[in-house]
């Protein structure tokens, strides 16, 4: 299942039985957004409407809005993991990152 996205930010929808409504947070960022809805529809406007006026106050206010993620990803590892990843890459024909990438990939839509 993938997240619904606005202007490159992802929002994790739940659902609040006690309010009968759907809540969303915008994740992967240290602000934070959140906004409410009843249907599909209303939550949808309500995100879109959350980052607008997130994106609009940040730049009244002269501040740089925190972005998603930036792709980069430091990891460190046992050297034997290092040099299993190394030798699957390898056998695979690929660089150690494109390998990673892949294999992340992979277990992401799993």
């Amino acid at each position: 299942m993938k997240p619904m996205t606005y202007k490159g930010y992802p929002a994790r929808i739940g659902y609040s039985d006690e309010d009968a409504l759907l809540i969303g947070r915008v994740v992967g960022i240290r602000d934070i957004i959140t906004f409410h809805g009843e249907s599909v529809k209303e939550i949808r406007t309500a995100f879109q409407e959350a980052i607008d006026f997130y994106l609009e106050s940040c730049a009244e206010r002269g501040e740089q809005p925190n972005r998603p993620y930036s792709g980069k990803l430091l990891v460190r590892m046992p050297i034997e993991t290092h040099e299993a990843v190394a030798t699957m890459a390898e056998v695979h024909g690929q660089s150690i990152n494109q390998w990673i990438v892949d294999t992340l990939e992979q277990a992401a839509t799993a």
